[in-house]
């Protein structure tokens, strides 16, 4: 790593000088903190600085041999774009000069990604697995860490927030997140490029606040949401669970900074939910790769890890397995990559402190994907399709890589195979939908399932459940399978009771499992759906024109409201824990 060999470099230092001592403060220009010495900018794509200053105002950014000259708009903001830079660890200088001169000390060339999420992306080096071993040898002067402060919320999007750069050393990596910091550290060691990461964090969110309106609007199920973000305004209250709300106070500020890409952990407080995760990972990436003004933004999630006791019923889908099905089949977006933990967790902790594999999964992934690294395999087994060979299903996977094997994870150390191992937690079923625990061997590259109990089958799954401990299928990469279910089939359905409002009331909405409602308007009106809110309130999800059905996932125990155009109520529906048919009444 020829980088390496370079000296270090001190500390973040700004110098500040003002020409004239008749210059209003106003006139001063000035920086978003992401933009700070001792920062990495990153190489090989245009790389935007921005700021404010007086309006009409000249401002001209020098760096590395370019120079490039703009004018402040009536808003006083200002932008340039350098062009694609090289990777460099030589510690150099960024002039801006306008009615004062800002210099920007101590600045690298490299890689920058984006780390966030909720705790499991928040939990700090400190609290990992072999966590002082860790913090003392966090001493890495071609890292730099920089960390939003604070957990804030914003209805409108802000352009200046806080935070600095900091040298990875362990008094800067020790609070910082472990996830996010094996990350960097492999990329570090492989690229041999200084490294930039930027943590967003904030435990307990859901992926609604972090989702930028730009990204509701992309995606056409998501409108509802979209509709209620377009009515904040400055005096609108939001706190850390309103869509956009975080986004607008701990992401904004940092676009459009140039980053090669964003790792994300998150999902537990969205864990009962299915489809409607997918489509809310989907506008989460559309919405960053947009305000980050970057359409090719790598983007690498975690998959949520095993948790709580394990369930013994063959059919699972209990818990976190509809959102993993939906974190694996948010892969449909390009340039993404999903990290597989469902064998490093533990049963009665949240917060896994093996954080060593997960940063170093995730790094597979952007190694392979996102730098090219094609003799990488990225990921553990991810189903691909099925063949039904009389009384047997024969699986074929993506991401085989070296072969299948049966394998043991224990700890922090590699992955061992079992070579008297018997494949588990794969469950069969038939026509008939019910499900048994089956039979898998391992045939070359591909899996063969059968069972007794299903002489003709038709679907299988595996690890289909909140805690498949058993689960033990690998490559021999070391990596896991991901979890999957080959049949699409629905849960029963039930019609739903329609209730006046003129009859009772509508009760506000509980927590409670994920279920989907189905909406038919037999009315000769157009109408309007609302959700309850858990605290009360309504939240607008969208519109029925006469005759129209629309699809939505939400919770057992949750009220839906419907009302006339002039939002004037009509009746409410209220859930329960299978799929609800609601036919609104003519």
């Amino acid at each position: 790593m020829k980088f390496l060999e370079l000296a270090r470099s001190t500390g973040p230092v700004i110098f500040f000088v003002v020409f004239g001592l008749a210059s209003s403060v106003s006139a001063a220009v000035t920086l978003p903190r992401v933009l700070g010495s001792g920062m990495v900018l990153q190489r090989g794509l245009p790389v935007p600085v921005w700021g404010w200053a007086e309006a009409g105002e000249k401002v001209t950014v020098s760096f590395a041999g370019q120079s490039k000259t703009v004018k402040a708009g009536d808003d006083g903001k200002w932008m340039v774009k350098l062009a694609p830079l090289e990777a460099s660890a030589e510690a150099a200088s960024l002039t801006i000069q306008g009615i004062n001169r800002i210099t920007l000390e101590n600045i690298l060339v490299g890689e920058v990604w984006i780390c966030s999420g909720q705790s499991n992306m928040e939990w700090r080096l400190i609290q990992g697995m072999n966590a002082r071993e860790e913090v003392e040898a966090a001493d890495h002067p071609l890292i730099r860490l920089f960390d939003v402060p604070g957990h804030t919320t914003s209805p409108l999007p802000r352009d200046k927030g806080a935070g600095s750069w900091r040298m990875c050393v362990p008094k800067s990596a020790s609070g910082f997140s472990a996830v996010g910091y094996f990350f960097g550290r492999r990329l570090l060691k492989e690229l041999g490029v200084p490294i930039g990461l930027v943590g967003s964090n904030w435990g307990g969110t859901r992926i609604e606040p972090w989702v930028p309106l730009e990204g509701f609007e992309s995606v056409a199920e998501l409108s509802g949401l979209a509709h209620q973000v377009e009515q904040y305004q400055s005096s609108t209250r939001v706190g850390g669970s309103s869509p956009s709300a975080i986004y607008n106070s701990m992401v904004h500020p940092l676009t459009p900074f140039a980053m090669r890409g964003g790792i994300w952990y998150q999902g537990e407080s969205n864990g009962n939910e299915g489809v409607s995760y997918y489509h809310k990972k989907h506008a989460l990436v559309k919405g960053w790769r947009k305000v980050f003004q970057n359409p090719d933004l790598a983007f690498h999630w975690v998959q949520l890890a095993n948790y709580q006791r394990e369930s013994r019923e063959p059919a699972g889908g209990e818990g976190w397995a509809k959102i993993r099905a939906a974190q694996t089949r948010a892969l449909d977006i390009p340039g993404t990559g999903m990290a597989v933990i469902t064998d490093i967790g533990a049963a009665n902790d949240i917060h896994p402190r093996n954080k060593q594999d997960v940063g170093w999964r995730l790094a597979q992934w952007a190694l392979n994907q996102t730098y090219g690294r094609n003799k990488l395999v990225p990921s553990g087994p991810l189903y691909e399709s099925l063949e039904v060979e009389g009384d047997s299903i024969r699986l074929s996977f993506r991401h085989v890589g070296k072969g299948l094997m049966v394998g043991r994870k224990s700890g922090l150390e590699p992955t061992r195979e079992l070579d008297e191992g018997e494949l588990e937690h794969f469950a069969i079923a038939g026509a008939d939908r019910k499900w048994f625990w089956a039979e898998a061997a391992i045939d070359g590259d591909t899996v063969v399932v059968r069972s007794k109990d299903v002489p003709k089958p038709l679907a299988v799954r595996y690890a289909y459940t909140m805690n498949p401990a058993r689960a033990n299928l690998y490559n021999r990469d070391g990596l896991p399978a991901g979890p999957f279910r080959t049949d699409s089939w629905a849960p029963p359905l039930e019609d739903l009771r329609w209730t006046a409002v003129a009859d009772k009331s509508p009760p506000i909405s509980v927590t409670g499992s994920g279920t989907e409602i189905i909406f038919l308007n037999k009315k000769d009106i157009k109408v309007k759906v609302f959700w309850v809110e858990y605290g009360g309130g309504l939240r607008f999800y969208g519109e029925l024109k006469p005759g129209g059905i629309r699809k939505q996932n939400t919770y057992s125990n949750a009220t839906w409201v419907i009302t006339d155009e002039k939002d004037k109520p009509l009746g409410y529906f209220r859930t329960t824990q299978k799929r609800g048919n609601a036919v609104i009444p003519k």
